[in-house]
């Protein structure tokens, strides 16, 4: 019987980058990395406390020599693989960012990176890609990661020691900016014990190991509010860092939560009905746009409210 692999889970930032050729900004892995000869996008982890925007300028910079500049998230995909030589089956949030070249001159400066190049949309479907490269490019899907036996369980929100002994948390949630037809705002009110204890918050939460932001947050609409929901297009990725968060733990926490928020409709309203009892949501209730401006709103909420203003 093959062994359990131990579950990890990570954020990283990517830049999906053109230039006036419609070529794509790539680059090819190294035999210092785990898969060789792959062609993947410039960027990678998100650091506690970091936004990803200023993740893709970081890891591009290290990677290929140039100073990029992130325009705007285009998509966010979740991916899971099994990393037998490391003992890990991985679950990687990746949030993909429109970007452009600010300055420099494509160069493998990273031990991780063997080459750095701009590549045609016709040459890239010829060579051997992540498949949230060619997700992203909508290029045929390649199978070099190899997907796990079994899919293992890990708490979304998953406490962990730093080497100064503070409590940190990297929670990684999706949020939806939810209408219906009539124009009405819906929101869900945070639970007393909680961080923002009585504010009016997105619908949403934290997505499960393997799950897709945008499964996550239909399925944290339906407990929260039984709403049925469509998502429409994502409208920003908000990243917020608390060093000193107070929650029903009792303890202070360095918390860092990474959330995309996305626009979404529900067709057809329905009674409200809060089905995940006991949680950090105590009621939900739509609201017109009007009467939005008076309420006490969490941070993520004020921020999907300015983009779609």
């Amino acid at each position: 019987m093959t062994p359990a692999l131990k579950p990890l889970r990570r954020i990283a930032a990517y830049a999906v980058c053109l230039d006036a050729s419609k070529r794509v900004l790539l680059i090819r892995e190294s035999v210092r990395s785990g898969t060789p000869g792959v062609w993947t996008l410039p960027g990678g982890s998100v650091l506690h406390g970091e936004h990803p925007r200023d993740a893709v300028v970081r890891e591009a910079a290290a990677e290929s020599g140039l100073l990029l500049r992130a325009v705007a998230p285009i998509d966010v995909l979740a991916d899971t693989r099994a990393r037998p030589h490391r003992e890990v089956t991985l679950h990687t949030d990746r949030i993909l960012f429109e970007a452009e070249v600010i300055s420099g001159e494509p160069e493998p400066l990273s031990p991780m990176v063997d080459e750095v190049r701009w590549v045609s949309l016709d040459e890239a479907a010829t060579l051997q890609l992540r498949p949230f490269v060619a997700q992203v490019l909508k290029l045929p899907l390649s199978t070099v990661d190899l997907p796990p036996e079994r899919m293992p369980e890990l708490p979304g929100f998953h406490i962990q020691q730093a080497p100064d002994g503070r409590h940190t948390v990297q929670r990684f949630a999706a949020y939806g900016l939810v209408r219906d037809p009539r124009g009405r705002v819906l929101l869900t009110q945070v639970a007393d014990g909680y961080p923002d204890a009585g504010c009016w918050h997105l619908p949403g939460g934290g997505t499960d190991f393997g799950e897709q932001p945008g499964q996550a947050l239909l399925r944290e609409l339906h407990e929260e509010t039984g709403q049925v929901g469509r998502l429409r297009r994502l409208l920003g990725v908000a990243s917020h860092r608390e060093p000193e968060q107070v929650g029903p733990e009792g303890f202070a926490i360095d918390w860092h939560g990474v959330r995309p928020y996305y626009d979404v409709v529900v067709d057809e309203p329905a009674e409200l009905v809060l089905a995940d009892v006991g949680g950090s949501t105590v009621g939900a209730r739509w609201f017109d746009p009007a009467d939005v401006a008076t309420l006490a709103l969490t941070a993520v909420t004020a921020e999907a409210l300015r983009a779609v203003a």
